[in-house]
C-alpha cells in the first residue's frame, strides 16, 4: 500500500459517528494479477479465523448491510446514514450488482465501502477451493463494474456458512472473512415474526467492544418491508446512549 493511501486509511477517526466531520475515507486501492484479487492485504488481526468482533477494547459497533435480494429499503437506509454522517459497509453479491448496478454505484457515491458477498450466494461449506475462487473473483468482478471504485479486501460468507478450509482460502484470495457478533433478523420481515422493537433489541442485546451488526436493505419476501431500515433511526441512538461509536470496517484495514 502506498504512504499516501495508508495516511488516509490511518487518520479516519476512532469515533465515526461525530457532527460536524466525514467519518469515510476512499477504499484502499487494488489491483488483478493473474484473475486473483490481491493486496493489501488485512492485517494478520483479521486472518486465520472468521471476525465476530472487531480485533479492539473500544467500545465502537460497525453497521454492515447485506444485499442480495431487492433494493426496497436502500433509499431510507442511505438517507440516515447521510443525516448522522454515519459509515457503513455494504456486502452485495455478484448477481445483485449485475442487476442492480445503479443501488451499488448509489452505496458507494455515497462513500460507503463495499465488501463481497459471493457472486450466486451458495453455501461454501458444500463448495472446493476451485468453486470458492470462482465465486469470489466473479462477484469482485461485477461489484467493481457496477460501482466503479475497488471493492475491499473484506468477504463475508452467505448463510454464514464458515468452515477452516473456506476461510483460509478466503484469506489466500486476500480477503478477511467478516462475519457479524449478531444478525438483527430484521430480513425475516413480519412474516417471520420480527418487528422494529425486536430488531432494535437484537442490536443492543450485542454492543460493546468491537462489534458487527448485519443487516439488510431489501426485502427477503419480496413485501417491500425492510424492518432494518425502519429500525436503523434507533439503532443509532441506542449506541451513542450506551456510548458505542460508530466505527468505519476501513479503519482496520491497517494493523495497529
Amino acid at each position: 500500500m502506498d504512504l499516501g493511501r495508508r495516511a488516509v486509511l490511518a487518520a479516519l477517526p476512532a469515533v465515526g459517528l461525530m457532527r460536524g466531520s466525514d467519518a469515510v475515507a476512499a477504499p484502499a486501492a487494488r489491483r488483478r494479477a493473474g484473475g486473483a484479487v490481491v493486496g493489501p492485504r488485512p492485517p494478520a488481526s483479521l486472518l486465520g479465523q472468521e471476525i465476530r468482533r472487531l480485533p479492539t477494547s473500544r467500545r465502537v459497533v460497525a453497521l454492515t448491510f447485506n444485499a442480495a435480494w431487492d433494493e426496497s429499503g436502500l433509499a431510507a437506509v442511505l438517507a440516515e446514514l447521510r443525516r448522522r454522517k454515519a459509515p457503513a459497509t455494504f456486502f452485495p453479491t455478484g448477481e445483485y450488482a449485475e442487476a442492480r448496478p445503479a443501488a451499488v454505484r448509489a452505496m458507494a457515491e455515497a462513500g460507503h465501502g463495499l465488501g463481497n458477498h459471493s457472486y450466486s450466494h451458495p453455501y461454501f461449506d458444500g463448495l472446493s477451493t476451485r468453486e470458492r475462487a470462482r465465486e469470489v473473483r466473479e462477484a469482485d468482478e461485477a461489484i467493481r463494474t457496477a460501482s466503479r471504485v475497488e471493492p475491499l479486501p473484506f468477504f463475508r460468507f452467505p448463510y454464514s456458512s464458515t468452515t477452516e478450509d473456506a476461510v483460509a482460502d478466503v484469506n489466500d484470495l486476500g480477503y478477511a472473512a467478516i462475519e457479524f457478533t449478531n444478525d438483527t433478523n430484521g430480513y425475516l420481515g413480519p412474516a417471520g415474526g420480527m418487528t422494529v422493537d425486536r430488531v432494535v433489541r437484537r442490536a443492543v442485546d450485542s454492543l460493546g467492544p468491537g462489534a458487527i451488526l448485519q443487516m439488510h436493505v431489501g426485502s427477503s419476501t419480496g413485501d417491500g418491508v425492510v424492518l432494518d431500515a425502519q429500525a436503523l433511526p434507533r439503532i443509532i441512538d441506542a449506541a451513542l446512549e450506551e456510548d458505542c461509536a460508530i466505527v468505519d470496517l476501513r479503519e482496520f484495514l491497517t494493523a495497529p
